[in-house]
């Protein structure tokens, strides 16, 4: 007998074979199996890499490049350290020219790309000017290369100790150094840069100490100059130190390289004590 406890058990079956899923149940099946991918690293970061890593290893390789002079000490260059100045060493009649004129272009090479790296707009328009003041100092640095010394005027009598071209090239370059060098100390300064700021601007003022002690050639009184002019270019290798060892500070600390400043909008920077 067909009764209705009877019929509705098939409907009791359709109901719960067309019921649809929870909510909970549904989000659980779409939930992903197994751990998510991580993302792709974020391109600030490949930045402050290259701001960090590459940067400073050029400026430590210019540094040392800038001063092939030290070869000096191994080549028979026929010139007194003591009393020529280094640009002799690739004038255009002299036996190793071509070496150390190619070394003058490599470390203006690394300098333009070791600063151009390492700028960062973040870190204010003083610093900025600094770097782009390096980047000027590697031009500079190229054409002096370009226009080097007619001759050696320390060893060759009538040699003229100021060549025009030369001569402004190489005025240049040191309005340049200087520029970037006073930029970065106000700079320093004005951020607390713990490696600069220990440093300015008493390198910057012996490296214009020394170089103005190069000077006597040019007004008829050489002799000694050589001495001074190594030591202002050891100097200036030593400036290029210190602005690797800013960039290399303890970035997660103070949230970036050479004046990037973290934490949130408006707040001082926060340095560690070196």
């Amino acid at each position: 007998m067909n009764d209705g406890t009877g019929s509705s058990c098939p409907d009791h079956g359709r109901q719960a074979l067309y019921e649809p899923p929870s909510p909970g149940s549904r989000r659980t099946a779409l939930a992903p199996a197994g751990p998510r991918p991580a993302p792709p690293p974020a391109r600030p970061r490949r930045r402050s890499l290259v701001r960090t890593v590459v940067a400073p290893a050029l400026l430590l390789t210019a540094a040392v490049v800038y001063n092939d002079w030290l070869l000096e000490l191994v080549l028979p260059t026929g010139l007194d350290l003591r009393h020529s100045y280094v640009s002799e060493l690739y004038a255009a009649d002299q036996r190793f020219h071509v070496l150390f004129g190619a070394a003058e272009l490599l470390a203006a090479a690394l300098v333009v790309a070791g600063a151009l790296l390492a700028r960062d707009r973040r870190a204010g328009p003083v610093a900025d000017a600094g770097w782009w003041c390096l980047v000027a100092f590697g031009i500079c640095s190229v054409a002096d290369a370009i226009v080097p010394m007619r001759c050696a005027p320390s060893v060759e009598p009538g040699c003229e100790a100021v060549n025009p071209w030369h001569t402004t090239t190489s005025g240049l370059v040191h309005a340049a150094l200087f520029g970037s060098m006073f930029l970065f100390t106000v700079a320093a300064a004005r951020d607390r840069w713990p490696v600069l700021g220990r440093w300015t601007p008493w390198v910057p003022a012996a490296a214009l100490a020394t170089a103005v002690a190069t000077v006597g050639p040019l007004f008829g009184h050489p002799g000694w100059h050589g001495v001074p002019q190594r030591a202002h270019l050891a100097l200036v290798g030593a400036w290029f130190v210190l602005l690797a060892a800013e960039l290399r500070g303890p970035v997660g600390e103070r949230g970036g390289p050479v004046g990037e400043r973290g934490g949130r909008p408006g707040a001082p920077p926060s340095w560690p004590t070196v």
